[in-house]
């Protein structure tokens, strides 16, 4: 399965899972901002999880089937058209060769996955397939997506994915009835972010606590996959310690010494030197992924615990998926 780019859109890259164990060697996890998403579309066409996929910032881009292909996408940042034909998410969908692809904007989101049955073929770094723009490693050649860019894959199809291509391979664009309901694993609230208290929560201020647990804030306009930067109040330190670098993953919310907000995402560093005053919850990374400049956001307190239990409890929802779709055709 071969496609082409035409229109690579603002920022387009391959991702998958990330790279999960090299974070001690000061290696970014990077991968897909939104991995629910990038998983769901993985499940549909019987990948595994983390195979990669195209990640599409917002919309505007083409590209064009060179072959015939079984694809599925999900996520917020844009809508897929076929040939004039509107596709639906979450699902697998067989494009036939010579098949015109455009994104067109949704204005719900941000990003948007797409994947193809087998996964996309690009050589992998530090074991994974994952593109660190900052790094110039990973995807193709470490950089964005460009016109005349060619990316195939499907080449080691599961016995799943054979089934579900059989059940819907025809001589026009087709697609079953059954899709993964991707909004049942997130909450109704898609502007608040649920957060713990990170190191140095208790290095500001009482009012600024209360600001940042119950204003809204803005997403600024020098967001990027390395951080979302968060404008409104000013937090204030009730303390003037300095931090020594320590260590920050996707979800840490930082604060620098102007009083602004930085929320780390996928491709930030490892370690970090401004203090840490919350971290968002893993399950909620993914609203984060969708927000867009001048979006709203705020936050509210849970505990560790339960943060650790709203993972456990999406984790055992995407397997029952999973297991769902496997029995669907393997049974």
């Amino acid at each position: 399965m071969t496609i082409s780019i035409l229109k690579p859109g603002i920022l387009t890259t391959v991702q998958d899972g990330g790279r999960k164990n090299y974070l001690a060697q000061a290696v970014p996890i990077s991968g897909a901002m939104d991995n629910l998403s990038a998983r769901i579309a993985n499940i549909a066409l019987g990948n595994e999880e983390d195979s990669a996929t195209i990640e599409f910032t917002y919309a505007a881009a083409a590209f064009k089937a060179e072959t015939d292909l079984v694809i599925a996408y999900a996520g917020d940042g844009a809508m897929l058209v076929a040939d004039g034909v509107q596709i639906p998410s979450e699902r697998p969908v067989f494009i036939p060769a010579g098949t015109l692809i455009k994104l067109t904007n949704n204005p719900e989101g941000a990003t948007t996955y797409f994947a193809i049955a087998g996964g996309f073929e690009v050589p992998d770094v530090l074991k994974s397939k994952s593109t660190y723009l900052l790094g110039g490693f990973g995807g193709l050649e470490g950089r964005c997506l460009k016109i005349g860019d060619r990316l195939s894959g499907g080449e080691n199809l599961s016995s799943l994915s054979q089934k579900i291509i059989a059940s819907i391979k025809g001589p026009k664009i087709s697609w079953p009835a059954w899709f993964i309901p991707r909004s049942s694993l997130l909450p109704s609230d898609k502007k608040t972010m649920r957060v713990f208290p990170a190191g140095e929560f208790t290095w500001f201020s009482p009012d600024s606590i209360i600001n940042f647990l119950s204003k809204d804030f803005f997403v600024g306009i020098n967001s990027n996959r390395m951080g979302i930067q968060i404008s409104g109040d000013k937090i204030s330190k009730r303390k003037q310690d300095e931090l020594l670098s320590t260590a920050v993953c996707p979800g840490t919310i930082q604060v620098t010494g102007n009083g602004e907000m930085i929320l780390l995402m996928a491709d930030c560093q490892t370690t970090g030197g401004y203090p840490r005053i919350g971290q968002v919850t893993a399950v909620d990374l993914s609203l984060c992924a969708q927000l867009k400049p001048n979006d709203t956001i705020c936050f509210t307190e849970i505990s560790f615990d339960e943060a650790e239990m709203l993972y456990i409890q999406q984790e055992k929802i995407l397997q029952k998926i999973k297991l769902a779709v496997k029995n669907k055709f393997l049974s």
